[in-house]
């Protein structure tokens, strides 16, 4: 038995602004990427916002195209798109001394209860990896961006 939400959390030594600036803009993923699968060549606009659409080039495997919609928005606290599949990116942000805490999750709550062990066996144990190293990319960004 697993859980419905993957999370992770890291402290990144830069203002949340700064480590949100990142995430709003759709052109830095492939940058933050800890999966792999992302390969850029993203159209939508240049910063997210609530309902805003997003798509980019991936590869697992073969290489495909996804379209993303902002679900979740709160400036400098609070970003979540999801495409076709309900399950739900989500990034949570919070100040603390020496920069921000973010709180990264892969939540499959959005599907109905049967599917969530089927997603979790096929796809749990490689997302657990890629939260973990995305992360460390996002926070290796941000600390460049804001030094």
């Amino acid at each position: 038995m697993g859980t419905d939400v993957i999370t992770a959390t890291a402290v990144v030594a830069a203002p949340p602004g700064v480590v949100f600036a990142i995430l709003a803009d759709p052109r830095q993923h492939q940058r933050i990427d800890g999966s792999g699968t992302v390969r850029g060549h993203v159209s939508g606009p240049e910063r997210l916002s609530l309902g805003a659409e997003f798509a980019m080039s991936m590869k697992q495997g073969a290489p495909y195209r996804i379209k993303n919609r902002v679900v979740e928005f709160e400036e400098d606290r609070l970003i979540a798109w999801r495409h076709v599949g309900a399950h739900r990116w989500r990034y949570e942000l919070r100040p603390v001394d020496g920069g921000t805490e973010v709180r990264e999750s892969w939540d499959l709550t959005h599907y109905p209860k049967p599917l969530r062990p089927v997603l979790r066996a096929l796809f749990g144990s490689r997302t657990r990896q890629a939260v973990d190293a995305t992360l460390v990319r996002l926070a290796r960004a941000a600390e460049a961006d804001a030094g």
